[in-house]
């Protein structure tokens, strides 16, 4: 039996879900957890406004959204991506082979705990004055005491470079981006899937990394890509379209995950959901991959009756509050945002 989605309050009588939708030339018939995305979509970025406005818990009604961590709507508004926005892309020298080295430095480990060790240790981080050596005296040290490097929120397999530990031979993965080229081949790219095409042809970098990182270099100012270009689904996104429209929408995701942004604004006015998204900005490709991923995990104790991919029954991450303030500082080409803050 589906636990409803309890807030933010309709502001109409919703309509029923289709009962059909056209996509790819398919048929595509939705199930119970079609509605459920759009409501999920409504009610976290209900609970991420109150935590930007500074409002006392409790944030929202609905228990599952109360009791586990779900990610942000927009992509560039969780933690990990603010880190990388405000404190790697539009800080430091602006030279856009320094911005790409960073970001991909910082991304590969996907972790500020990494990042902020190495800024602690060598000072600014710069590929002009890059030395293998003492960067690898400083993993290297922080791994031998036990300290985690990497981020566990998605799988990064290690290149095969010929060195014995996983981060070295990610140093020599990134020193070989960067002496081959690959900071302007995917900056003159001549599309974004084109650019992505770059980076997949490194070691270890595959569909879905590559994608990942694609986003995270384009939130530069150099990189002009729009979000709404180029998508690539990832496991935890085919699982929740698997949920929303069953076996028929195989081989096609991609296909509805731009099916869900170009219509996004007929189905929250359908089911009287209030979304103004991000500052005005609407839900681009990214952020709708990145809800069927959520939108799996809530479905699981939801619709626990609508079977996805990988057979997941549990969310397994708890919430836990968080009293540190909610940064929310964007992209300056994307015009939604004050000068950089100082801090």
């Amino acid at each position: 039996m589906a636990t409803l989605l309890q807030d933010p309050q309709p502001t109409a009588s919703p309509a029923p879900a289709p009962q059909a939708v056209q996509v790819a030339g398919r048929r595509l018939r939705p199930t119970a957890v079609f509605d459920t995305y759009w409501r999920f979509a409504a009610a976290r970025q209900a609970v991420y406004e109150a935590r930007l406005a500074g409002r006392p818990q409790p944030w929202t009604t609905d228990p599952i959204l109360a009791r586990h961590r779900f990610t942000n709507c927009y992509r560039a508004a969780d933690r990990v991506s603010q880190i990388l926005i405000r404190e790697v892309s539009y800080r430091g020298p602006q030279q856009w082979e320094e911005t790409f080295f960073r970001t991909l430095l910082f991304k590969i480990f996907n972790k500020a705990s990494t990042w902020h060790l190495l800024t602690d240790k060598l000072g600014e981080v710069r590929w002009e004055t890059y030395d293998y050596r003492a960067y690898d005296r400083v993993l290297s040290a922080a791994f031998t005491k036990g300290e985690r490097l990497y981020s566990a929120a998605y799988i990064v397999p290690p290149p095969q470079l010929g060195e014995d530990r996983k981060h070295r031979n990610h140093l020599r993965l990134l020193e070989t981006m960067m002496t081959s080229g690959a900071p302007q081949r995917v900056l003159t790219a001549p599309s974004m899937r084109a650019a992505y095409e770059v980076l997949l042809g490194y070691p270890a970098i595959g569909p879905f990394l590559a994608y990942q990182y694609l986003i995270d270099l384009n939130y530069a100012a150099p990189m002009r890509f729009s979000e709404m270009d180029f998508v690539v689904p990832g496991p935890g996104a085919r699982d929740g379209i698997r949920k929303c429209f069953g076996r028929a929408a195989d081989g096609i995701e991609a296909d509805v995950i731009r099916y869900m942004a170009d219509t996004q604004q007929e189905h929250f006015a359908r089911l009287g959901l209030a979304f103004g998204g991000l500052r005005g900005r609407p839900l681009q490709l990214i952020d709708c991959q990145n809800l069927f991923c959520e939108v799996d995990k809530y479905a699981r104790v939801a619709h626990p009756e609508v079977a996805g991919i990988s057979g997941r029954s549990r969310i397994k991450q708890a919430y836990r509050q968080d009293a540190a303030p909610v940064p929310a500082w964007f992209p300056p080409k994307w015009g939604l945002d004050s000068p950089h803050p100082q801090t």
